[in-house]
């Protein structure tokens, strides 16, 4: 299929070599030209000056960019220039609202929008091992799975648009609550005098195991907390999500709470630290 790949940051640059090693053409875009020629060199596939020049006949335009703002500028660019029948395909975390306007808006021109938001981090994205939960058209959405599947492990569409970004919503608040668990846990462990390794690997192995506590642990209890996905972005994620809960009347008392640690986090200096840096305010 003929693609554009707009944004290409640590999740964006592998997901669009994995749609070039497994045979589509595939044009790209950055803010940071030098970066995409980058790209370009390394993969075989064409890097162009302007949005304009890179959606130009492809059936296929996937995103993964910034924020909200982001995608409404780039969507702006890009569709005077997309061909009638294409599918954006948005795999920023942004709200389900600028999900649900942008779809209204390219509808308008004859193309679809499916908001796709993904988890699992950068290792994820350079593995081809993410998970993808998408909403949108159902078939513009089955038109587009096989090819986005290139860089996922699991792939659903849980609804009409914006239903991924709320599903998205749903994972972020899961993970910040698992977190904050792990470090605490940590935290008691050292109080009380415990062996942290042999604590971890005893309460990992049973109800408390998750993927967080298996993969974290060991370096949130080294301070080392540089596995990119950043407590910047963590904080743009919860805020999503917050505000999202203050128009449905979901109570995210425990999310609200976490999103103020990540905020002391931020105030000791730890605006890239990875999201397991939460336990870094527990400890002198």
């Amino acid at each position: 299929m003929k693609t554009a790949f707009i944004g290409l940051g640590v999740m964006g640059y592998p997901m669009a070599g994995h749609l070039r090693a497994a045979g589509h053409e595939v044009s790209v875009f950055n803010r940071s030209p030098d970066k995409a020629q980058r790209w370009a060199a390394e993969h075989g596939g064409v890097a162009f000056d302007t949005i304009e020049q890179a959606v130009a006949g492809c059936e296929l335009i996937a995103l993964c960019v910034g924020n909200d703002d982001d995608v409404r500028g780039v969507v702006a660019r890009a569709l005077p220039a997309m061909s009638a029948g294409a599918v954006i395909v948005d795999h920023t975390t942004t709200s389900a609202t600028v999900a649900r306007e942008m779809a209204a808006l390219v509808e308008g021109h004859g193309c679809f929008f499916v908001d796709a938001p993904v988890s699992g981090g950068q290792a994820g994205a350079v593995n081809g091992q993410l998970t993808i939960m998408a909403g949108g058209d159902a078939a513009a959405y089955a038109k587009v799975e096989p090819v986005i599947a290139v860089y996922a492990k699991a792939l659903r569409r849980m609804g009409e648009v914006g239903a991924g970004q709320l599903t998205k919503m749903c994972n972020q608040i899961a993970i910040a609550g698992v977190i904050q668990g792990v470090a605490e846990a940590l935290h008691f462990a050292k109080r009380a005098g415990l062996p942290t390794d042999d604590v971890m690997a005893a309460i990992s192995k049973g109800s408390a195991q998750s993927w967080q506590m298996e993969n974290r642990w060991a370096t949130m209890a080294r301070g080392e907390f540089d596995f990119g996905f950043a407590v910047d972005w963590m904080r743009k994620d919860l805020g999503i999500a917050l505000d999202e809960a203050a128009r449905n009347g979901a109570r995210l008392e425990v999310t609200a709470m976490i999103d103020d640690f990540y905020g002391e986090v931020q105030a000791l200096g730890g605006h890239r630290w990875d999201t397991s840096s939460l336990i870094a305010r527990l400890e002198p």
